[in-house]
C-alpha cells in the first residue's frame, strides 16, 4: 500500500507554469508505476501522463505533449508534473495515482492508489 499527497496547485495566468508534486509515505513507492490524471467539473478522470517505476518510459496525453513533463525521484519518494504553457482548458483537479501493474495504462481503474488531488486554475 502507498499513501499519496499532492501539492503545488494554484491559480496561474494562461501561459504560465506550475510544478505539481506527489509525495509518498512508503518506500514501496519505487515498486509502482505512476500516473497523473485530471478531473474538471462534471467530467470523468482524464489521463495526463504516465511514468514507469524506474523512469525508463513516459507517456503523455496528446493534449499536453510538449507542455507537461512527468518525472520521479524514488529516493525522495516523490512524483512530479512540470506544467508549462498552461491553458484555461487545463483547469481541473489533478491527481497522482499508483499502479502495481508494470504496464502502461491510461485507464483510471488500472490504478490502485490515489491522492486527494490539488486544484489547478488557469485564468485567461
Amino acid at each position: 500500500q502507498v499513501h499519496l499527497v499532492e501539492s503545488g496547485g494554484g491559480l496561474v495566468q494562461a501561459g504560465g507554469s506550475l510544478r505539481l508534486s506527489c509525495a509518498a509515505s512508503e518506500r514501496t513507492f519505487s515498486n509502482y508505476a505512476m500516473g497523473w490524471f485530471c478531473q474538471a467539473p462534471g467530467k470523468e478522470h482524464e489521463f495526463v501522463a504516465y511514468i514507469t517505476w524506474n523512469s525508463g518510459s513516459t507517456t503523455y496525453a496528446d493534449s499536453v505533449k510538449g507542455r507537461f513533463f512527468i518525472s520521479r525521484d524514488n529516493g525522495k519518494m516523490t512524483l512530479y508534473l512540470q506544467m508549462n504553457g498552461l491553458k484555461p482548458e487545463d483547469t481541473a483537479v489533478y491527481y497522482c495515482a499508483a499502479t502495481a501493474r508494470q504496464r502502461y495504462s491510461d485507464q483510471p481503474n488500472s490504478y490502485d492508489y490515489w491522492g486527494q488531488g490539488t486544484q489547478v486554475t488557469v485564468a485567461s
